[in-house]
């Protein structure tokens, strides 16, 4: 087997502490963080290879964290006071990784999103890292394969 065999089966065994444990760690940086954060590598380079990346130019890797939870509304501050308020219990239309994909896009306009994958959850938080390329780079302009999936992603 590969190495990223090896990390992907670590990955997929949980009972597995070592992977566990530095997540744990890193959560806690994490946690102090600014929600979206640029990061140099990957914590999951074979997931993230899986999905496209490689790490030449034009790629762009960051983490972000999204609230865990089910959406609330505002609760009505005028008129009566409706006796089933409806301000919580409401399901999410999207998933908590789409509503992350849609928050790296607006902070990086110049950028693609190619594909994301989860990374880790605590009680209140769950952190998604996602590919970003930059479809004007020479770099990826001259990659077909690249181009071709951000065509599909389009």
């Amino acid at each position: 087997m590969g190495a990223y065999k090896y990390v992907s089966k670590a990955w997929k065994e949980r009972g597995n502490s070592a992977v566990v444990q530095y997540l744990r760690q890193a959560a806690i940086s994490w946690r102090r963080d600014s929600v979206i954060k640029r990061v140099e590598f990957p914590t999951r380079p074979d997931r993230a290879r899986s999905l496209g990346y490689r790490k030449k130019q034009g790629f762009v890797m960051a983490r972000v964290r999204v609230r865990k939870g089910g959406a609330r509304k505002k609760r009505p501050s005028s008129g009566r006071r409706p006796r089933a308020l409806g301000v919580t219990k409401f399901t999410r239309a999207k998933s908590l990784k789409q509503i992350a994909e849609e928050r790296v896009a607006r902070k990086f306009p110049n950028l693609s999103v190619l594909n994301s994958y989860y990374v880790w959850e605590d009680g209140t938080s769950k952190w998604f890292e996602i590919v970003l390329v930059d479809p004007n780079h020479p770099a990826i302009k001259k990659d077909e394969t690249i181009v071709h999936a951000l065509a599909l992603h389009a």
